[in-house]
């Protein structure tokens, strides 16, 4: 979908996008576009133009906006400490214009990264109270109890049923015109079983087959004078957790010439890419062990050890998730478990994404989540969810070791591979070209953004 872009911008539009000069990108950019440039420049470029809109909503908060933000959350700490922890690079901005405007989630990932006592102590406050508690108990209850149950393999059955709706904001798409839909809709396979539909809105529908990568159920909807036009769906199904041990002595070889290893052990670009950077990193983490699965092992435990989770702007706004890991130490759970991804394959061990909705029993609702997937013989496919794996390490070591291989059932799967094509097909860019949690939408004249619909998901 982004495969162009591998391809770097010219020096002079990367230079006015640094120092936040967006206008002045934009011109360059169509001045370039009127000349006969090689068809995959004349691509990144256009993209180009529509990644500077995308980023540019995430990063829309004034300074005297962001100012009292800090004031509301910090209100016994003077505003000389915002500038401070702007000058030590804890809080995210950009520059427009010559102002700075800050990243929507600019808070959060300033206790994520700040060890200053401040931060420090307003997280210690937020584990503390009962939800955060009871939720962590909860997993650990449930962690536990796998590890002590003696079974292994796809137990624990759980039924779950979900709501979901997207509701198109008004005034977006002309009367008369047809808005189509493409729900996140459960796989069939792996850990996930049974699953079924209850009820639709439209009552027309395309459903992907069960185990297309990237499921979805698709509506189509006319706009009809002030009528809200909105999707939902309703539906359940079960899901396992797993667990499996594995003596590393019983590890065989894998079959290089099969299906299943050459696909799993190749670059996507522009994410899963196999730059110098990323091939070293690889090889030193790894050292010379030989064994598949301690190697795995290897990069799971190092970068659950130095990796930061960070809240990140829209994917689609990237060059190389994998290589901004890799040189930042920091991201999200998706941008951990993909550069988990790249550094397996780089070694020769298969690997893939997995990514749906993660919704502890206690908690108020689901939210998008994203981890991984490994192959060794003879196990098959196993687990890593490196994000848990990381915030587990300090808390229990059992539980770390435990998203090593294994996984909970707290979980809805909707996709197991990142860019691919919906069925049916989407025509134009989507929001995300990477994963499918939130749903899609365009209509005639182009896809319609994120900031153009709501969506709500509830476990019922």
């Amino acid at each position: 979908m982004l495969e162009f872009m591998y391809i770097r911008l010219p020096e002079d539009i990367e230079k006015l996008e640094r120092l936040g000069l967006f206008d002045a990108a934009r011109s360059k950019i169509n001045e370039m576009l009127s000349k006969n440039i090689p068809s995959e420049m004349r691509r990144r470029l256009e993209y180009e133009l529509e990644r500077i809109e995308r980023l540019l909503k995430d990063y829309s908060i004034s300074e005297e906006k962001a100012i009292e933000t800090f004031k509301r959350e910090f209100p016994e700490i003077s505003v000389d400490k915002f500038y401070e922890w702007i000058d030590k690079g804890f809080i995210d901005f950009i520059l427009i214009d010559g102002k700075r405007y800050f990243f929507n989630r600019f808070i959060s990932n300033l206790l994520f990264t700040c060890r200053d006592k401040e931060c420090l102590a307003k997280k210690e406050e937020a584990e503390k109270k009962q939800e955060q508690r009871r939720r962590r108990e909860a997993l650990r209850n449930h962690i536990l109890e796998i590890l002590n149950s003696n079974q292994e393999g796809y137990i624990f059955p759980r039924r779950v049923r979900v709501r979901m709706k997207i509701k198109l904001k008004p005034g977006v798409v002309p009367e008369g015109e047809i808005v189509q839909c493409w729900m996140p809709f459960p796989r069939i396979g792996d850990q996930q079983t049974s699953v079924r539909l209850l009820s639709c809105f439209p009552e027309k529908y395309i459903l992907a087959p069960e185990n297309h990568p990237q499921r979805t159920i698709h509506f189509e909807q006319k706009v009809l004078g002030d009528k809200p036009i909105e999707f939902k769906t309703e539906f359940e199904y079960t899901i396992y957790a797993f667990y499996k041990r594995v003596n590393p002595n019983d590890v065989k070889p894998y079959d290089e010439e099969s299906e299943l290893y050459e696909k799993y052990t190749r670059e996507q670009p522009p994410h899963i890419i196999f730059t110098r950077y990323l091939r070293n990193l690889a090889h030193e983490i790894v050292g010379d062990e030989t064994n598949p699965y301690l190697k795995a092992w290897k990069i799971y435990d190092w970068l659950t050890s130095n990796l930061t989770y960070t809240y990140v702007v829209e994917y689609c706004t990237y060059e190389s998730i994998a290589e901004f890991v890799a040189r930042n130490l920091r991201g999200d759970c998706g941008f951990q478990a993909i550069l988990f991804i790249t550094l397996c394959r780089i070694i020769g061990i298969p690997s893939r994404w997995q990514s749906g909705w993660y919704a502890n029993p206690v908690s108020k609702g689901p939210g998008p989540h994203d981890w991984a997937q490994f192959y060794i013989e003879p196990y098959g496919w196993l687990f890593a969810d490196l994000s848990f794996g990381r915030r587990w390490k300090a808390l229990d070591p059992t539980i770390h070791r435990f998203y090593f291989g294994n996984i909970d059932n707290f979980r809805t799967v909707l996709n197991n591979d990142i860019m691919v094509q919906f069925y049916p097909p989407k025509k134009y860019l989507r929001s995300d070209p990477v994963d499918n949690q939130r749903g899609e939408l365009e209509w005639k004249n182009g896809n319609i953004y994120y900031d153009k619909f709501d969506y709500i998901i509830e476990y019922v």
